[in-house]
């Protein structure tokens, strides 16, 4: 071998060794989470997301590094995201366009997805159940058409897109019927069984395999949810699973659960039908006690026999720092989310 050929040789090794010494060293691979969307659904209403982050609000993990919303909640081991429909809100907030954006940016994750209809142009709840106001002066079998008309806009717009939801329901809360007072149940049950049944083939006529709840609040009160669903059934009323809201305080959450579940079994027994926890909250800044009453009901609700619970829903868990006046999310004043939500880990 020459010395020139040895030379160049020389100066090929030292430039590549020189080339590896400079180059960053190799790291293993990270792993991506896995996320189980499968199953009990572990869920959240964020029907507020979209108007908290135009007013600036944001969201940190337990580390404080900002976060989306949906993403972050996808990390705390939530499957499934809420999102109420109002027919004409004043401002804008929660009408067909802003549900879609939300529905599509929750699908992105792939998270699973309930539709609430209150068939009002603001809040429909136990105390009140307002006639939208572009409904105002309409006939009974014009009411019917209307709330049929737009429960198929609102879900055939989510299905242009591509987004089909796993749950419906027609109505919020409606204890007493809704779009008072056509479909008052106290003063008109078999109205309300219409009403209902019109939202309830409007929403098979576009999902066929989308499952419609009828939602009633305190769902530890099982007289109310007999008085309600009885009647229900006696007027050729439709339904797929029963839901139910559930607020308790910190002096009696035990109980409450406990009467939240003889009402899920007896519901079950009577009417063969699934339950569901629509919604549910205790105040953010008694974080251990919330938790300790997430872990307990989530506990009872998957014991259930047949998994025939589908699942449990927290309301609105990102409202932080008084958001709208409401002290029952999961998020303390700066943002981040409090152990109650640890509970929605698989």
């Amino acid at each position: 071998m020459n010395l020139r050929y040895i030379s160049i040789l020389t100066i090929l090794l030292f430039s590549l060794f020189a080339a590896c010494e400079d180059a960053p060293s190799l790291q293993p691979p990270v792993d991506e989470p896995v996320y189980d969307m499968t199953g009990f659904a572990r869920g959240a209403d964020v029907s507020w997301l979209t108007e908290m982050e135009k007013s600036g609000n944001k969201f940190y993990n337990s580390l404080g590094k900002e976060m989306e919303c949906m993403l972050l909640l996808r990390d705390l081991g939530m499957n499934s995201i809420r999102l109420r429909v109002w027919v004409d809100p004043s401002d804008g907030w929660c009408n067909k366009s802003d549900v879609l954006v939300k529905a599509w940016r929750a699908q992105k994750l792939g998270m699973r997805i309930l539709i609430d209809f209150h068939y009002s142009d603001s809040w429909a709840d136990p105390s009140k159940q307002p006639k939208p106001a572009a409904w105002n002066g309409l006939n009974f079998q014009e009411l019917e058409a209307a709330v049929a008309n737009h429960t198929k806009d609102v879900l055939n717009a989510l299905k242009t897109n591509g987004i089909t939801p796993e749950w419906v329901q027609v109505g919020n809360e409606t204890g007493n019927g809704m779009i008072w007072p056509d479909g008052k149940a106290s003063e008109n049950m078999a109205q309300y069984a219409q009403l209902n049944n019109a939202g309830y083939d409007a929403v098979k006529e576009v999902f066929p395999t989308t499952k419609v709840i009828v939602h009633i609040q305190e769902g530890n009160k099982n007289s109310l949810f007999r008085w309600l669903f009885d009647g229900l059934k006696k007027n050729g009323g439709k339904w797929d699973v029963i839901g139910m809201s559930l607020y308790p305080t910190a002096a009696n959450w035990q109980k409450m659960n406990a009467d939240c579940l003889q009402n899920m079994n007896d519901m079950i027994s009577c009417y063969g039908k699934e339950v569901m926890i629509c919604e549910t909250g205790m105040p953010w800044d008694d974080a251990e006690t919330s938790k300790a009453f997430l872990t307990d009901l989530i506990t009872k609700c998957k014991g259930i026999s047949n998994n025939q619970c589908l699942g449990v829903f927290y309301w609105e868990p990102q409202s932080y720092n008084n958001w709208k006046g409401y002290s029952l999310g999961a998020f303390d004043n700066s943002g981040k989310p409090t152990v109650a939500l640890n509970v929605f880990k698989k």
